[in-house]
C-alpha cells in the first residue's frame, strides 16, 4: 500500500494530508488503517516516531465523519488515552487540522490546567477525546463526562502507561465504556504485562509489528562514552559546543537533576531549558515552544517527557544518565531521526551504570560503538568487585568493571564473545547471582 487514496479514507482527510505534505503512509499506517476501518481490534508494535498517531487517528476521524451525527451532552464517542500531558497535546495537535471546518468536536483533558474550562467543553459532547487517565478520572468523579457511549478506545504508548502506574485507572475506566467497542493498543515494547492487558481488553486482535521491540530508528547514529560520573558535565559541555546551533535533548533521571543541569548549562553560555514533572503545564508548553522556535538549543528532560516530545529538529539526544528500564532508552533516543531525518544518540556510562548499559544493549540486540574507552579501572573494581577464586582457578582475568583487555597477561573472559577494546565487563556479582539460580 503506497498511497493514502488506496486506503479508502474520506476526501477531506486526503486533502489535509496533501496540504501538510504527507504523501506516503508509513508501514504502521499502511497496515493498521485498513484493519481499523474493517472493525478489527489492533495491537500495533512500532518504534517511536513511526506515525502511530495517524495510524489510529485517520480511521477514527473517517468513521466519525461517516457517521454524521452529533454526540449527546457529556458523552464521548472515541477515547484516546496517553500517559503524559505532552503526548496528549501532541496527539491532539496532530489530529486537529483534519477536523477543522467539520462538525467533529475534538477535546483534550490533562492535569495542570483549569478543570472548570475542561468541564465546560465536555458538556457539549465530544467526538474524539484525548486524555491522561488521572485527569479523566477526576472529571468522571465530578460527573462531567460519561463513557457509556464510547465505542472506540485507543491506548497509545500503553507500555509507558503501565510503567507510570496507570494500570489501576485503566482497570476502572474500561468497564465504563460501551460493551460493543473497538479497541486499539499501540506500544513500542511488548512485556508480559502488556500481553496480559491485550488479552483482557482486546478481542481477537490483529497484531501488527513493523519493527522488533527495542529496535531504534535506523537513521540514529549511536555512541557511548564510558566516563566517571563527576566528569560527565564537562564532557557534555564539550560535545554540546560542537553543535551549538543544532537542537539537543539531554535526559536526566530526576526532576531536580534536570533543573540543576539546565541552570549549569545556562551559566556556561548555552541556551538551555528544562521540562519535568515539577513544571506547570504552562511552563512546559512555553519551554517546548521555545525549543521548536530555536530560542532554546538544549532541552533537559526527564523520562516523563520522553514520549511526548515531538520536535523534528532534534538532532542530538544525550543520555546523561542511563535509564534503569532498558526500553526507556529506546524511547529517549527515538526523539531524534524523526520524519525521515537522521540524528545522533550519545550515551554516558559511569561505573555504577554498567549493568544498565548491558541491559540496554541486550534489549536492542546491538553493540553500541565506543567513543570514549573506560579509564576508571580502580574505581570500577571498587564499584563492581571481582568474584573470589573458587577451587584455585582464576576467574575473569581481571577486575570486574575495568576496561576489557586491560590485563595483558591473561585474556579476559568474555573477550571471545565480541569483546571490544575499552568496553567494561559486567560485574562479577551478576555471575554469582546466576549460579545461585
Amino acid at each position: 500500500m503506497t498511497d493514502f487514496s488506496m486506503l479508502g479514507l474520506k476526501p477531506k482527510l486526503l486533502d489535509v494530508l496533501k496540504e501538510i505534505g504527507i504523501e506516503t503512509p508509513t508501514p504502521i499506517q499502511a497496515r493498521a488503517i485498513p484493519e481499523v476501518m474493517n472493525g478489527r481490534d489492533v495491537m500495533g508494535l512500532a518504534q517511536t516516531g513511526t506515525g502511530k498517531t495517524l495510524a489510529f487517528g485517520l480511521p477514527l476521524m473517517h468513521m466519525a465523519l461517516t457517521d454524521g451525527t452529533k454526540p449527546s451532552p457529556k458523552t464521548v464517542r472515541a477515547l484516546i488515552l496517553a500517559p503524559t500531558r505532552e503526548l496528549v497535546n501532541q496527539i491532539a495537535d496532530g489530529l486537529f487540522p483534519f477536523i477543522k471546518g467539520s462538525h467533529l468536536k475534538l477535546n483534550r483533558v490533562v492535569g495542570g490546567v483549569s478543570i472548570n474550562a475542561q468541564i465546560n467543553r465536555l458538556d457539549r459532547g465530544t467526538d474524539i477525546l484525548v486524555a491522561t487517565p488521572g485527569r479523566l478520572m477526576d472529571l468522571i468523579d465530578r460527573k462531567a463526562v460519561r463513557l457509556n457511549e464510547t465505542s472506540f478506545l485507543v491506548l497509545d504508548e500503553a507500555d509507558q502507561m503501565l510503567d507510570m502506574g496507570f494500570i489501576h485507572a485503566l482497570r476502572k475506566l474500561v468497564p465504563m465504556l460501551a460493551q460493543e467497542r473497538q479497541t486499539m493498543l499501540f506500544s513500542a515494547t511488548m512485556s508480559k504485562q502488556m500481553s496480559e492487558i491485550a488479552q483482557s481488553y482486546l478481542t481477537s486482535p490483529v497484531r501488527i509489528e513493523v519493527s522488533p521491540p527495542g529496535k531504534a530508528a535506523d537513521k540514529i547514529d549511536q555512541e557511548v562514552h564510558f566516563i566517571p560520573q563527576p566528569d560527565k558535565l564537562d564532557k557534555l559541555k564539550e560535545l554540546l559546543a560542537t553543535h551549538k546551533d543544532e537542537l539537543a535533548l539531554v535526559f536526566s533521571r530526576t526532576k531536580h537533576g534536570a533543573e540543576r543541569m539546565s541552570k549549569q548549562l545556562q551559566a556556561a553560555g548555552f541556551a538551555a531549558g528544562s521540562i519535568h514533572g515539577n513544571k506547570s503545564q504552562g511552563q512546559r508548553e512555553r519551554t517546548l515552544k521555545e525549543a521548536k522556535s530555536g530560542k532554546i538549543t538544549v532541552l533537559v528532560a526527564t523520562d516523563v517527557a520522553a514520549r511526548g516530545i515531538d520536535i523534528p529538529a532534534v538532532r542530538h539526544v544525550y543520555n546523561y544518565e542511563l535509564p534503569n528500564v532498558p526500553e526507556n532508552f529506546v524511547h529517549r533516543i527515538g526523539r531524534t531521526a524523526r520524519a525521515g531525518r537522521d540524528g545522533k544518540a550519545i550515551a554516558f556510562c559511569s561505573p555504577t551504570e554498567l549493568d544498565d548499559f548491558r541491559a540496554i544493549e541486550k534489549v536492542m540486540k546491538i553493540r553500541i560503538p565506543i567513543a570514549t574507552p573506560a579509564s576508571w579501572a580502580a574505581d570500577g573494581m571498587k564499584a563492581e568487585p571481582k568474584p573470589k577464586p573458587q577451587g584455585g582457578r582464576r576467574r575473569g582475568g581481571g577486575g570486574g568493571g575495568g576496561p576489557r583487555g586491560a590485563n595483558s597477561g591473561n585474556k579476559p573472559r568474555g573477550a571471545k564473545q565480541g569483546g571490544r577494546a575499552g568496553a567494561p565487563k559486567a560485574g562479577g556479582h551478576q555471575q554469582r547471582q546466576k549460579r545461585r539460580g
